[in-house]
């Protein structure tokens, strides 16, 4: 199983990648109301980075995108979600 800081690692890599992202930057921002203070101030809090996580895993693209560019493996993006604060809802499927 991955440990947090590991998963927390690999999210603040996700939230460079996405804040480098002049197309879908503004996309996040919109969606979850935050703004480039929030991006700056919180990019330490585990369930912010959950919060980007979340984002990406919403387009196969993104994810397919994110994992090409930062070299963290599509697979590991739902992984990396699970053991961010809010990933252990149980699956109902």
């Amino acid at each position: 199983m991955m440990r947090q800081e590991f998963a927390e690692a690999r999210a603040l890599t996700l939230l460079a990648w996405l804040a480098a992202n002049d197309e879908l930057l503004p996309v996040f921002m919109g969606a979850t109301g935050v703004g480039e203070d929030d991006l700056r101030n919180r990019a330490g809090e585990a369930d912010f980075l959950a919060s980007v996580v979340d984002f990406l895993l919403m387009d196969d693209r993104w994810v397919l995108e994110a994992a090409e560019d930062t070299d963290i493996p599509a697979n590991d993006f739902a992984q990396i979600r699970a053991v961010l604060p809010g990933g252990n809802l149980p699956n109902w499927t």
